[in-house]
């Protein structure tokens, strides 16, 4: 997917939100941001979008998103259980009505057998139900990684929650 398919995806994520006049938050480790700046690409996105979060290093998600130090030593960065505490800090601390975590190994080094480059969680929680999870592997370099890791989040959400 190229910048032209993630900008039509903000677009009509954002034209959901805007229409139910609700707000998304994210919180990014691999992606670095770029969710954020997807959804700021977008005019007017500040009538939806407040907040996000760049949490590369462990310290930055317990400091900012409230993940316990605990749950990264057990299970790392790159887990299930630390993308959920992602997202439901992210929609806490932005006071947002959808949020989405994202944690993975974009490479070309950091992999390991248990957790090769390619390797995504993604967290999702609304202010309304449960959080959940989806881990995705996806191939490619750097670059390409971050980008389907984008698609898949902003695919996701609107998806699930609009």
């Amino acid at each position: 997917m190229n910048d032209s398919e993630l900008y039509a995806l903000s677009a009509r994520l954002g034209a959901a939100l805007k229409r139910d006049n609700k707000f998304i938050t994210c919180a990014e480790s691999c992606t670095g941001g770029w969710v954020a700046k997807t959804i700021t690409d977008v005019s007017g996105s500040a009538g939806w979008f407040e907040r996000g979060f760049v949490t590369y290093g462990n310290q930055a998600k317990t400091d900012l998103l409230g993940v316990r130090p605990r749950t990264l030593e057990q299970h790392g960065a790159v887990s299930d259980p630390v993308v959920q505490e992602m997202a439901c800090g992210a929609l806490r601390a932005a006071s947002a009505d959808y949020a989405v975590a994202i944690s993975g190994i974009a490479g070309p080094d950091g992999g390991t057998i248990e957790k090769p480059v390619g390797t995504v969680w993604f967290g999702f929680a609304a202010a309304q139900g449960d959080p959940f999870s989806q881990l995705m592997h996806f191939e490619g370099d750097r670059d390409a990684v971050r980008r389907q890791a984008v698609h898949f989040a902003l695919t996701t959400l609107l998806a699930t929650f609009l």
